[in-house]
């Protein structure tokens, strides 16, 4: 996907963002207004107290000016605070919907997409790509609005003081106005880029952290060290090239505004000379035009702001635009009632174009029934696996559930019957009880102690001072392995699923706890659809149909006496694990 296909235009963002809001936001243009108007008393009231006040000695006109000053100024100081109050807020707001529309389209989208990302360059487009909106929906716009409705009031006057000394001023301010779109334009795929090495430096941090012990254990602090230091550079190298861009900007206006200013004070002192103009009037210019120009320069980092904004809008654009893994004008079969029936026929499937790893695999799982797969590391199992709990489409063929094409079924309803134990079993920060209710957030107290009890979490929890309340650390890193895995079948076990899917799941345990598992397994495979996959074979002696695996392709297949009756590659593997 290129940036350019998926390049947020003004009228998206004005339809999206601006246009529902527009009630606050015309509340908030309407503030900006009478808050400059109000800063417009001041250049006003000076040529009063130079022309008329100080002149004629007039204590009753400067006691009135000095009121309308004051006036004006607590006018902007309220309209100041309710103005970032309302729109800050919204904004802040804005940024929080986001967030989470992100975050649950990311969780739509297929287990291909997460294979190849970082987890740390997915929360950095999450929770940074989205910032930038503050400045739309925030004070940046309407200041913007509002500081170009000053101008041209304040243009107004400038014209009304002296038309030629203002016109002078036009001429570098409008030089000023297209080196300003010209660097918009030329920093926006800047910020957008820095998003990008922001989030992979992020998802390489994340990693350094989450494996700590493998880098310790090998010693390879330098290396992290060094890895880092390569995406630091990368940012700061993005960084400076944009502050190279912004720093045009800003010397470029200093030295216009400069030019005009030094102008300014050479022909209104000769029109002051020539009595063309009074000191008043000059004084009231000269703060006219710093109200005009203000915003001109604020207009810049303002536009700045919003160029990265858009820059962020344009990654989140991409995600947005993804099509979810359960694509509803695809997955349009809803299951109701789900037997467990699952039928392979002709499957082929790759992850890479050109490289299949499973080839024309066919064979069918009558509900109830445990399918064992077996072969050689690489040789498939746990495609197949994949494929079965639908984390995977195939490329070629159709895998049918109770009949009907896996890949019409809705997977909301498929997935409710599903249930999940991998052999590097994933755990959440937080306390036993919690990991356990992951799979059954409403389950009762009864239910939870059933599968505390059938997965036998409860031999090692009745050691623990807070039993189930105990808090295990990121991914269980407090738990040993063993406990790990039988705390991850306890939460299978309480899902009550259709079919389940073992992946190793007896392959962090130690002979004891293998044998608990083992009967706790028993009676959760209990009339469900079972998919096994086991080095250990010892494991799966009573499985309904073993399929032997190698090079993608079903080798052997039939029950544990049948394939060792062929002496074949089960045989072998078989007959080998028993001398071990």
């Amino acid at each position: 996907m290129t940036s350019k296909k998926h390049k947020v235009t003004i009228a998206q963002v004005f339809k999206e963002f601006i246009w529902p809001r527009r009630k606050m936001l015309f509340v908030g243009l309407f503030l900006i207004i009478v808050s400059r108007l109000a800063a417009l008393v001041l250049p006003g009231a000076s040529k009063y107290l130079i022309d008329d006040v100080i002149v004629n000695k007039d204590f009753e006109l400067l006691k009135i000016l000095l009121l309308v000053v004051v006036a004006s100024i607590i006018v902007q100081a309220v309209t100041s605070f309710i103005l970032t109050r309302l729109l800050s807020v919204e904004a802040q707001r804005l940024i929080s919907q986001l967030r989470v529309k992100v975050q649950k389209q990311i969780l739509t989208l297929p287990i291909g997409y997460f294979d190849n990302q970082k987890s740390g360059a997915l929360v950095s487009r999450i929770m940074n790509d989205v910032e930038g909106v503050r400045n739309l929906i925030g004070t940046g716009l309407v200041q913007l609005i509002g500081g170009s409705l000053t101008a041209v009031v304040a243009l107004i006057l400038l014209i009304r003081i002296n038309p030629l000394m203002t016109v002078y001023v036009l001429v570098p301010i409008s030089i000023f106005a297209i080196i300003a779109l010209k660097a918009f334009g030329y920093i926006r795929p800047i910020f957008k880029e820095r998003s990008i090495i922001n989030a992979e430096v992020t998802g390489r941090l994340t990693e350094t952290l989450n494996g700590v012990r493998v880098i310790k254990g090998f010693n390879a602090e330098a290396q992290e060290i060094a890895t880092f230091e390569k995406g630091v550079e990368r940012l700061y190298l993005n960084v400076k090239t944009s502050l190279t861009s912004t720093a045009l900007l800003t010397s470029s206006s200093t030295f216009l505004l400069g030019m005009a200013t030094a102008g300014i004070m050479g022909m209104g002192g000769y029109f002051i000379i020539k009595g063309e103009m009074t000191f008043g009037d000059f004084l009231s210019f000269t703060l006219y035009l710093g109200f005009m120009i203000a915003p001109i320069v604020q207009m810049s980092n303002i536009g700045s702001q919003l160029t990265e904004s858009f820059a962020g809008l344009d990654r989140t654009e991409e995600i947005m635009n993804m099509k979810p893994e359960d694509n509803p004008e695809v997955r349009t079969e809803i299951l109701t009632e789900l037997k467990g029936d699952i039928i392979f026929e002709d499957v082929s499937f790759s992850y890479e174009d050109g490289n299949e790893v499973i080839h024309s695999i066919s064979f069918e799982a009558p509900q109830g029934s445990i399918i064992a797969l077996v072969g050689s590391s690489g040789s498939g199992k746990s495609t197949i696996a994949g494929l079965a709990a639908s984390f995977l489409n195939p490329d070629s063929g159709k895998i049918t559930v109770d009949g009907k094409d896996l890949a019409k079924i809705s997977l909301n309803s498929f997935r409710k019957n599903l249930g999940v134990v991998l052999q590097d079993e994933f755990l959440f920060e937080g306390t036993i009880r919690e990991n356990i209710l992951f799979s059954k957030p409403d389950a009762s107290e009864e239910e939870i102690q059933l599968a505390v009890k059938s997965a036998y979490v409860s031999e090692f929890t009745d050691r623990f001072e807070k039993g189930l309340e105990t808090v295990i650390g990121e991914r269980g890193v407090k738990l040993s392995g063993g406990q790990r895995q039988r705390l991850a079948i306890a939460r299978a076990i309480l899902a009550n699923p259709k079919i389940i899917i073992l992946d190793e799941a007896t392959s962090s345990l130690d002979t004891e706890s293998e044998t608990y598992i083992q009967q706790s397994l028993n009676q959760l495979i209990q009339g469900r659809t079972t998919f096994v996959i086991a080095h250990r074979l010892s494991t799966i002696r009573q499985a309904s149909q073993i399929l032997v695996i190698e090079n993608g392709i079903i080798a052997e297949q039939g029950n544990h006496d049948e394939l060792i009756a062929k002496k074949g590659r089960y045989f072998d593997l078989y007959t080998y694990q028993a001398r071990i």
